[in-house]
């Protein structure tokens, strides 16, 4: 995958994170400050933050085999995911705060 193909797709995952944030709609409308707050603390394991980096890095030097262009597209998603969740917890937080 070249570094155009690597733009290209992440502006298609742009796309899927708008679609994202609407399907998550009815979650954060629910969420409450406690929820919230451990929300912003979820982050990826060691291993977990080496892979997605190894799987970066092997993206931007278009050495991505199928497999691993599947399991990189995963964990964005899953990341995207989380960043939306924890984006309207900050806001929520943010509003709560006297």
């Amino acid at each position: 995958m070249s570094s155009a193909d690597c733009y290209n797709a992440n502006m298609s995952r742009h796309n899927q994170t708008a679609v994202l944030e609407r399907f998550l709609q009815p979650v954060t409308e629910s969420l409450n400050v406690e929820a919230a707050r451990k929300l912003i603390r979820l982050k990826a394991d060691a291993k977990t933050q080496a892979r997605v980096n190894k799987l970066a890095r092997k993206c931007n030097e278009g050495e991505l085999t199928d497999e691993e262009r599947a399991e990189y597209e995963w964990y964005v998603t899953a990341g995207n995911l989380i960043a939306i969740l924890q984006a309207k917890a900050r806001l929520l937080l943010a509003q709560s705060a006297p």
